[in-house]
């Protein structure tokens, strides 16, 4: 299993772009590889990222190992300042 981000590359929520950028740059600082699906593209990714979630208007970022669901922004934050990132990630 890989670690899935949920991202919108056309959200014009300033929020949401700052939280995704932030989510990359730290999974790329602690070299863990993930796969980003961008929704805005894949109206699939949208609707499993809502399923995974269990959120019918769930936004993005959020984050998953394969096909269990690892949480939304505020969950991966709080992860990292407690340093459980992997535990989050399920890794």
């Amino acid at each position: 299993m890989s670690v899935v981000c949920y991202f919108s590359t056309v959200s014009s929520n300033k929020e949401i772009k700052k939280n995704q950028q932030k989510i990359q740059m730290i999974l790329d600082s602690k070299k863990i590889s993930y796969e980003v699906v961008d929704i805005s593209s894949d109206e699939s990714g949208k609707n499993k990222m809502r399923e995974l979630a269990g959120d019918p208007k769930a936004l993005p970022p959020q984050i998953c190992n394969g096909d269990q669901y690892c949480g939304n922004y505020e969950q991966f934050e709080e992860a990292v300042e407690m340093e459980e990132i992997e535990k989050f990630l399920k890794l």
